[in-house]
């Protein structure tokens, strides 16, 4: 009989002894992790923090900035593209009309144009961008392609801006746009009644 209990004993003690040391494994365990996911967490705010972005050179940032311009004209975005116009900018185009003042102006023509074309692309190639103080310039070529009242619709042409840095960022004051007359034209079944807007409305 103290055989048996002995043994009994013996076996409550093991199982005792063994889920303690499961539960300290566990313990341990859970501590460890808990560390790592700390130490990760920590490396991964200093390698967020050993990142450096260098700030752009205002040549840079005039040539981003109109990309962002040229990306919200061709998709309508009114908001992004006024935040890229001052209110007093001045714009002339190719045909023989006026020159075209303030951004609310040039913006009641731009809603009439966009409002007639679909499937809009526009891109622009060989930019030259100079600064002076807190006056720069730029020019470029573009080339637009879409659907103006339907009817498929080419035409190309170039750029020049002149921008000025105003509080933190560059905003265009003055935009000259023409159309280029010996660019390839449609056929003239698919000329549209009137020119397809030029790149910035124009």
């Amino acid at each position: 009989m103290k055989t048996y209990l002995a043994a009994l004993f013996f076996r409550r003690a093991s199982r005792k002894a063994l889920l303690v040391s499961l539960a300290a494994v566990i313990a341990v365990a859970g501590v460890t992790q808990a560390g790592a996911q700390k130490d990760k967490k920590k490396k991964t705010d200093q390698s967020s923090s050993d990142k450096i972005t260098l700030p752009m050179t205002d040549e840079q940032q005039i040539d981003y900035m109109l990309s962002e311009m040229l990306g919200a004209w061709q998709l309508g975005d009114i908001e992004k593209m006024h935040s890229k116009y001052a209110d007093d900018v001045s714009m002339v185009n190719g045909s023989w009309a006026p020159p075209v003042i303030g951004w609310t102006n040039y913006l009641a023509i731009y809603q009439q144009q966009r409002a007639r074309m679909q499937q809009v692309r526009l891109e622009r190639s060989n930019t030259y961008v100079k600064v002076s103080g807190n006056i720069g310039w730029a020019c470029y070529q573009w080339d637009f392609s879409g659907l103006v009242d339907g009817q498929p619709a080419q035409s190309q042409g170039h750029t020049t801006v002149v921008v000025q840095k105003r509080g933190d960022h560059w905003v265009i004051v003055h935009n000259h746009t023409s159309q280029v007359q010996g660019a390839p034209a449609p056929s003239p079944e698919n000329v549209p009644p009137q020119q397809p807007a030029k790149p910035n409305g124009h």
